[in-house]
């Protein structure tokens, strides 16, 4: 067993990383000087009851923490796979004073639906990676979709960046930000997804969540004049079907 493996499976090793991945995303929430664009359409869901699906880049995430409002935070919960990394994820995420539900779409995506389903219909949000955990990067899976279709919830894509940062060669090209800098919070327009859609309206809505992602991100990283992180390329397959 390598020695990283081991030292995640400890509890005491868990708590610790957790704390010190919390106190750095607090440290940049609190020293980065935020620009937040809102819509005037998606104004009206953040200034109310804000049960909602908020979907970002699984690289974005740390800049998302601060697209809540602190008084939001116990009703915001964050859609967190059940492995062993995910599990210093969601101690970190409680650390900060937000909530977790557990699921992935690759292991019990049926339950991990059915455990949103009933986060949304107590008034909560959700915030999901639509690409996590592992990829394709920046290409949107269909969960998000279900999860507005059976409640009726609307999804509200968000992005972000910050002008001094460090992009790593991972598989999401994860996105780290500085203290001390500027940032961008950058909300898109609600998807409402009909409760009746169809497998192909479905994978309309999958697309239009998809392309209003690349959208705001690349708008976030051009604000900084930063090289544009570009999604995964689709599968041959997908490429010709879509040339025909």
């Amino acid at each position: 067993m390598k020695l990283s493996k081991r030292i995640l499976r400890s509890t005491f090793s868990q708590n610790l990383i957790a704390r010190l991945i919390s106190s750095y995303i607090s440290f940049v929430r609190n020293t980065v000087r935020w620009q937040e664009v809102i819509p005037d359409e998606t104004r009206k869901y953040l200034d109310g009851d804000s049960n909602i699906i908020g979907c970002f880049w699984h690289a974005r995430m740390i800049m998302m923490f601060n697209a809540w409002k602190d008084s939001d935070r116990s009703k915001f919960h964050m859609l967190i796979s059940a492995h062993r990394d995910g599990r210093v994820i969601a101690k970190s995420i409680e650390n900060l004073g937000f909530n977790t539900v557990e699921g992935s779409s690759r292991r019990g995506g049926a339950t991990a639906l059915v455990n949103l389903k009933r986060t949304l219909e107590k008034g909560c949000a959700i915030g999901i990676t639509p690409d996590g955990p592992k990829g394709p990067r920046m290409r949107a899976k269909i969960g998000a979709i279900k999860a507005a279709q059976m409640t009726g919830r609307p999804i509200l894509p968000v992005t972000g960046t910050v002008a001094n940062r460090k992009v790593f060669n991972s598989w999401d090209r994860f996105v780290l930000p500085a203290p001390f800098t500027k940032g961008i919070i950058i909300w898109g327009t609600p998807i409402y997804v009909e409760r009746n859609a169809s497998k192909e309206q479905q994978e309309a809505y999958r697309l239009e969540l998809e392309n209003q992602l690349n959208e705001l991100t690349h708008m976030a990283d051009q604000s900084f004049g930063q090289d544009l992180i570009q999604p995964d390329p689709l599968p041959a397959s997908e490429t010709s079907d879509a040339n025909t």
